[in-house]
């Protein structure tokens, strides 16, 4: 594993805004780390980094203990982040050439692509650039010496349709030698790249898994009943979501099985007359499981 974790823990006095995390990022791989605001995301990828140290608990990147990372360390990780500081006063040029020599593998061949497929502006000062060419090059400062992993917090927030494409197809190019670990809200730009996905919520890792794996799993289903449709007083707790409206129930499954899901609706609802079971997109799974996660919190919060 290239990135792996045990028991990652960071709090802030009683707040724990990360709780006993063991992830495993495998080399190679696309993860996307999705959950609600406030769910960890950027604390757990600081932790990464050693940008924070964790209360408890471990993290080894590249087989590194993540509290010992050196600069041949950093040399192989690529960080980019929403809320990143870049040197206001340089140029992009600038910028650029004050990074190349901290990296022995910089491929200024790689640099000069990025920067035009970008449309950098080499003369601009950084703090005259627009949010999204901000970003553009932060990511083009940390692709051109092809790092063994690269570290994307929201880099696509706040950026225009197009952006966002010039961002993503700069990490396309990484695919097969880089491994990227990315959180984003903007899921439906990031689907297609990913090949694994972990759903933080309130600091702990619920699940962690392949792309297809989750899609397989995951279904969008439409009961079409005899009669009008009601919300059945007790579901399974694998259904999330679940909704009535005329004579159709829908419910999105999380452990979906061809083989039991007449049986399982059968033994909830009367009168059925049709079941589809349909893929979902990330960003619908993602919707689902974060609004019953919002459930679980309210259920189990105590009024003063």
């Amino acid at each position: 594993m290239i990135v792996e974790t045990h028991g990652l823990t960071k709090a802030y006095r009683r707040l724990e805004a990360v709780h006993g995390v063991d992830l495993r990022v495998e080399e190679g791989s696309a993860f996307a780390l999705i959950g609600p605001n406030g769910a960890g995301k950027t604390t757990l990828l600081q932790l990464l980094v050693n940008l924070l140290q964790p209360s408890s608990g471990a993290a080894s990147v590249l087989g590194v203990d993540s509290r010992r990372l050196g600069a041949t360390d950093f040399a192989r990780i690529g960080y980019v982040a929403e809320s990143q500081q870049l040197p206001g006063r340089l140029t992009v040029g600038q910028f650029f050439d004050y990074l190349r020599p901290f990296y022995p593998t910089w491929e200024r061949a790689l640099e000069n692509e990025l920067r035009e497929t970008m449309r950098l502006p080499a003369g601009r000062e950084i703090r005259r650039l627009s949010h999204g060419e901000r970003m553009k090059t932060a990511l083009a400062s940390a692709l051109p010496f092809r790092p063994r992993l690269l570290i994307l917090d929201e880099p696509l927030s706040g950026l225009d349709p197009l952006a966002r494409d010039e961002l993503m197809e700069g990490v396309l190019k990484q695919a097969g030698e880089t491994t990227v670990v990315l959180s984003s809200h903007e899921l439906a730009e990031i689907e297609h790249a990913v090949t694994h996905v972990g759903f933080l919520d309130s600091g702990q890792l619920e699940f962690q898994e392949s792309s297809s794996d989750l899609a397989a799993r995951v279904r969008e289903v439409r009961v079409l009943l005899e009669g009008a449709a009601a919300v059945p007083a007790r579901t399974p707790e694998t259904w999330l979501d679940v909704r009535a409206a005329g004579n159709v129930l829908t419910f999105v499954e999380t452990r979906y099985s061809e083989a039991t899901l007449g049986e399982r609706v059968r033994s909830c609802v009367a009168g059925v007359r049709r079941i589809d079971a349909d893929a979902l997109p990330l960003r619908a799974t993602f919707v689902a499981l974060a609004r019953a996660a919002r459930s679980r919190s309210a259920a189990t919060t105590v009024e003063p």
